[in-house]
This record gives structure tokens, sequence and C-alpha cells, in this order.
């Protein structure tokens, strides 16, 4: 098989090595059917998506609602270097998968409507409802019509972007998961996180804003009393379904 390309976004190497850990172990990937790129260590190299099963775009500390001038300068040459490829993605109909940070870039290049105005949604786990069109969608046909999810993010997609199909929602945030065309997918979840995972998270990212500080601890025990099993199943699906594509 062509190997997945993963591209993560994350500056601090204990959260990026965690999640790519977290996305084999759970899209039932080998390293060697990935190709791992850290767009925090340089700028994107010279590469072919036909040369590749599918593209996975991970999370990170970015907004893409942020003001130009108030984005670190490698966070903006990331978010650079993901909307220059969308194109492609959406004009070829290239299998995405964008988690989180992946949503906002998507719904931007399509059009719509990306803000901290609402919807942002506290770290923790969060009830997701599937849609009618993500009852008949095939990446979301191993989960159950509600399921939890690990959540954490300031900024969310605020209407449903032109052109997209709108497959699982929230009370919290409507746009859980989104798709255009046949095969470009974005989720406002982490579909490649457990507890263990957003313990991790939870330590690295304390002092970003995303929580008080203080509460750091009590987080922690709660991601980790979470059961989460279904997001992963729409991983597994994506990987097995342009795998074998």
């Amino acid at each position: 098989m062509r190997p997945f390309l993963i591209l993560q976004l994350r500056p601090e190497d204990e959260a990026a090595d965690e999640e790519y850990s977290a996305f084999l172990a759970r899209g039932g990937l080998s390293p060697a059917q990935t190709r791992r790129v850290r767009l925090d260590q340089g700028a994107l190299p010279p590469l072919s998506l036909a040369d590749h099963s599918g593209v996975i775009v991970g999370g990170g500390p970015g907004c893409v609602s942020d003001p130009p001038e108030d984005k670190d300068p490698v966070e903006a040459r990331i978010e650079a270097d993901i909307l220059g490829l969308m194109p492609q993605i959406v004009g070829d109909d290239v299998p995405f998968l964008g988690c989180c940070y992946g949503l906002g870039i998507l719904a931007a290049h399509l059009g719509g409507e990306v803000s901290k105005a609402r919807y942002g949604e506290p770290v923790g786990g969060v009830e997701c409802r599937l849609t009618e069109e993500g009852r008949a969608d095939p990446l979301m046909a191993d989960l159950p019509d509600t399921f939890r999810a690990l959540v954490g993010h300031k900024e969310a997609v605020q209407a449903l972007p032109p052109g997209a199909v709108h497959l699982a929602a929230s009370d919290p945030c409507p746009f859980q998961v989104i798709r255009t065309g046949r095969n470009v997918y974005a989720t406002q979840f982490h579909p490649e996180a457990d507890g263990n995972s957003f313990a991790t998270r939870i330590a690295v990212y304390r002092d970003r804003g995303y929580f008080p500080p203080d509460e750091a601890d009590a987080l922690t025990a709660r991601v980790l009393a979470e059961r989460i099993t279904a997001p992963e199943a729409m991983l597994r699906a994506f990987v097995r379904r342009y795998a074998a594509a």
C-alpha cells in the first residue's frame, strides 16, 4: 500500500510523539505505512499526493481565526503550508482526514466561518450524535448513533460551509464532523485520542489558555475516567477504506 501522509503541527516533542503514536495505534497503522512530517520543524517538503493513500492532519495550539498579527510565525507558516494543499485535496477529492485544527482548515478553505464567537468546547468528553447523513456515511458505519468523544478547542465552525455535508454534532458544538466531496473529511473531536492521550496534552498545554492551570489535575482525572471507543472506529474505517483503494 502507499503510505498515509501524516502532517503534524504540534511544536512540542512530547505532544507530537504521543499524537503520532495514537494515530498508529488507533488507526491500525505501522510506521512503515506512514510518512510523518512535522511541519513545525521546517517547510512542507516537495511531495506528490498521488503517492499517498490519504492525508491525515493532526491538531495543534494554533487557531485559524486568529488575526495574522497575533499568529506565532511558525504557526502562520504551518497554516499557510496546509492551506496551500487544500485546493488540490478538495479539487481532486484526495482522501483527507483533518482532526480538530484540520476542521478549521477545511472549513476556511471552503469559505466557511471559523471563529471564537460560539461553540468552543472545554477540554474533556462530550456526547456526539450522528446526523441522518452521518448514519449513511461509510466511515461512520461502525459508530453508534450517539457516542463519547474527547474535545478541547477555542474556535469552531459557525455554520456549515458551502458544499459540505453535516455528519455529526454535539450540543455545545453543532459541527463535529463534516465531509466535502466523497473523500474529504474533518472532525472537531480527536478520533485518535483516548484519556491517556488527553492527559499528556493537558500537561503540555496547561498554560496555553485552554483551561485555568489550577484545573489541570481535575481535568486529567476526568479524561482518564472517560470510556472512549467509538471515535477510533472512524479513524480505522478511513485507513481501511483508502489503504484498499
